[in-house]
């Protein structure tokens, strides 16, 4: 490998606000989305949080951005479009990599909308011909090969679960051995966290098992998750050790409230198969100070093993 590769990663968009919705729209499991946006959300998730992120994020100038799902709130015709609009000015589907939520797919028929809105940012580098059916994709970026998962599925009130069945692990499972063959660093997008007790039962991810499974049998060096708008590191076991597991908090969410501000990750990856380096620096919105800065750095892998080395950071670190 030659250079470090920089990969950003943010998740949980919800891009508001919300339009108007008619009676018809209302008239499904909308209205308690609706009902929620406007009681909670609206409040810490509207404003310049997001634009300021981004800005900030585009000034890093990273190689890549993965995007992990819930980039809209209810699924809108309105919403899905708005949101390949952001998708643009976030950069070209070359360099911007996404996977669908929940909430994408909010109510029957809106994953769809979704797919076909977001198509060029969810297909593989050898896509399949039909919409929908390209999950797992893989793209390879210099040396790091990314896998985008789809765990998105619209579900009853009051529930947000998401489900990996067994189809996805077949493939994903083929893919990250035939990348693993080829000496790449790979990465895996999912927007529910697939480890057991990270989130609530009904926002859980049916199905974990046989991504846990896949993990433990083909190995992976990252795996990047949303939903659960908290800055998370957990591990799952790979073949040659254990493998991060890393959330990020929502990009929208303003300082103030029961969950982080708005904050992305930028890993840096070097080193070459079997001695890979990972480091993660999380920057965002910080409750301290104004304007988006460094949080904290944490490295994650060294000479290709796993480590947990957490430090915080009030300035940049030096180039």
């Amino acid at each position: 490998m030659t250079g470090m590769f920089r990969l950003a990663h943010l998740s949980d968009i919800h891009l508001g606000p919300l339009p108007e919705l008619s009676i018809r729209e209302l008239a499904s499991k909308r209205v308690t989305g609706y009902v929620n946006w406007h009681r909670n959300r609206r409040r810490v998730m509207f404003g310049d949080t997001l634009a300021n992120l981004i800005q900030d994020l585009q000034q890093e100038a990273p190689d890549h951005i993965a995007v992990t799902g819930d980039l809209v709130n209810l699924a809108t015709k309105v919403e899905t479009m708005a949101a390949r609009i952001w998708l643009e000015e976030l950069g070209k589907p070359h360099d911007v990599s996404v996977v669908p939520g929940n909430h994408d797919a909010y109510v029957p028929g809106a994953l769809k909308r979704s797919y076909r809105e977001w198509y060029e940012y969810m297909i593989g580098d050898n896509p399949l011909n039909a919409i929908g059916n390209s999950f797992p994709y893989v793209r390879v970026r210099g040396p790091v090969a990314i896998f985008g998962v789809s765990t998105a599925e619209a579900t009853a009130p009051f529930f947000a679960t998401g489900t990996f069945r067994r189809r996805q692990a077949m493939a994903l499972a083929k893919q990250l051995e035939h990348a693993g063959a080829h000496g790449q660093f790979r990465v895996v997008l999912i927007h529910h966290p697939p480890i057991s007790g990270s989130t609530a039962w009904h926002k859980r991810l049916i199905g974990k098992q046989f991504f846990s499974k896949v993990i433990h049998e083909m190995g992976a060096e990252l795996v990047l998750h949303g939903h659960t708008h908290l800055d998370t590191l957990h591990w799952l076991k790979g073949p040659q050790g254990m493998v991060p597991v890393v959330g990020v908090p929502s990009a929208s969410q303003a300082p103030g409230s029961s969950h982080p501000a708005s904050r992305y990750n930028l890993f840096e990856i070097d080193g070459e198969p079997g001695k890979w380096s990972l480091i993660q620096r999380e920057r965002g919105a910080r409750e301290e100070r104004p304007g988006i800065g460094w949080v904290r750095q944490r490295e994650l892998l060294t000479d290709g093993r796993a480590v947990n080395t957490t430090s915080r950071e009030d300035s940049r670190p030096a180039a």
